[in-house]
């Protein structure tokens, strides 16, 4: 494997936290020289979008003016040594507790670490260290930024909470302010990638929110590196009702003029019937792959069976790992 690839990973939520998962499982420990084909990765950086505004993240942001943790902390927890007690311990969601009620443990903890330490980037770096994570975390920037949508209708709504709750589709996304400046050292690790990732997750709160930064752009932009875009496995009321994978890859290239995608992988593993009938209810369905215009919108199409079900569906993470490494890294 020579000196190893470095693999950089862009997003926010549960797909984010889902990819690391797995990745987390091919790192090499500090200082290999040597990495092997079971662990090619010599760095893993993760870059997160702050634009959370409910929950506990919100109510930290609006009460303690930090950015939002919650990524962040699923992000810490997926990529942590010992995953089973940290998992325990950071996603602790306080139940009872004048001021308490509806926090995380793992918020309140990076909450607290920003006040001592006076910067909330040091404070993920100093969280991450305890933690012992292998790999890297950024926020996409520090700045208070705000997301806002033009939907179909012609409404015009702010904040994610208020985007993810509308029902029309999103005809424009924007981020406030927009010319928001990302971390040093994200722009480096996505100069020095060997392999940039984008997804899964949410299409206009997740993955979106980070390629609005307009120097994140152009530094993926420039890259040799194999971009990737990893699909949803189902599309999400309102915000991607209908959705395709073509038609994700067309609101990215819409929003976001420079080509930035080489690759899609997505699923082709059919889900059972009675969870179809379920997610159905809620307004959701499997992301349609269509293939052929992928090709054509410039695109090269990797399918596999990636899902896992339990009550709900997931990436299954150690073989979407296995897959990117497969295609991208081992064969190198």
């Amino acid at each position: 494997m020579g000196k190893g690839i470095r693999v950089v990973a862009l997003g926010g939520g549960t797909g984010l936290s889902a990819l690391l998962r797995g990745l987390k499982l091919h790192v090499a420990p500090r200082h290999d020289p040597y990495p092997t084909r079971k662990r090619p990765i010599v760095d893993l950086a993760a870059i997160v979008t702050v634009t959370d505004d409910g929950g506990s993240s919100g109510r930290l942001r609006r009460e303690n003016r930090i950015l939002p943790p919650g990524d962040i902390r699923n992000c810490m927890v997926a990529l942590s040594k010992d995953e089973a007690l940290m998992s325990r311990l950071f996603q602790y969601r306080f139940s009872a507790g004048n001021g308490l009620i509806g926090h995380n443990f793992g918020n309140l903890f990076l909450a607290a670490l920003t006040h001592v330490t006076g910067d909330f980037a040091e404070a993920v770096r100093v969280s991450s260290s305890v933690l012992a994570i292998r790999g890297r975390i950024f926020p996409s920037t520090l700045c208070n930024v705000t997301l806002k949508a033009v939907l179909e209708n012609g409404k015009r709504v702010h904040g994610e909470t208020s985007i993810t709750a509308s029902r029309s589709r999103i005809k424009k996304l924007t981020l406030a302010p927009p010319n928001a400046r990302p971390l040093d050292e994200a722009v480096q690790a996505i100069r020095e990638a060997d392999l940039i990732l984008m997804g899964p997750g949410s299409l206009y709160t997740s993955i979106l929110p980070n390629l609005l930064i307009p120097e994140i752009t152009r530094v993926i932009a420039r890259s040799h590196a194999p971009r990737v875009y990893i699909a949803n496995l189902m599309t999400q009321p309102g915000e991607t009702t209908n959705y395709s994978v073509a038609e994700h890859l067309r609101a990215i290239q819409e929003h976001v003029k420079p080509r930035i995608v080489d690759f899609v992988v997505a699923n082709r593993q059919g889900i059972s019937p009675a969870v179809a009938r379920r997610y159905q209810r809620e307004g959701a369905a499997p992301v349609t792959v269509d293939a052929a215009k992928l090709r054509r919108m410039g695109v090269k199409v990797l399918l596999e069976n990636l899902l896992e079900e339990h009550e709900k569906i997931r990436h299954n993470s150690a073989r979407l790992a296995q897959v990117l490494l497969d295609e991208f890294a081992l064969r190198s």
